[in-house]
């Protein structure tokens, strides 16, 4: 049986693609090529589904959420701090998964931060 290999992509909509695409790569740090391309480090990637009543994912309206790992999630939480982006106050810790923590990207759509274990 062939099986995917990893996450191939994010697409969001957005007003103003190319602002949206310049806070991700600096708010995020995100080394984004031409076409958007990303070369990311190896790591786990998480697939989950939540009921439609689910608050996890912020707006009602908000379908889908981008998740990324990061090395140091309070360190990231700060950089977006300061540049004055909207964190999430909360931190979430799961034994054995990691530490999650939550931004708002410039057009409203919930963002999700993991720190691996």
């Amino acid at each position: 049986m062939e099986r995917v290999l990893g996450i191939g992509g994010c697409f969001v909509r957005s007003a103003d693609p190319d602002a949206l695409l310049a806070w991700y790569r600096d708010a995020l740090g995100m080394d984004l090529g031409p076409y958007g391309l990303w070369h990311q480090d190896d790591g786990p990637t998480v697939v989950a589904a939540f009921p439609t009543d689910s608050e996890y994912l912020g707006d009602p309206t908000q379908r889908t959420m981008l998740g990324f790992r990061v090395r140091d999630l309070d360190a990231m939480l700060e950089q977006l701090r300061v540049l004055g982006a909207r964190v999430d106050p909360q931190t979430q810790d799961m034994d054995g998964v990691g530490r999650f923590g939550w931004v708002t990207d410039p057009d409203g759509n919930r963002v999700e931060l993991w720190q691996p274990a």
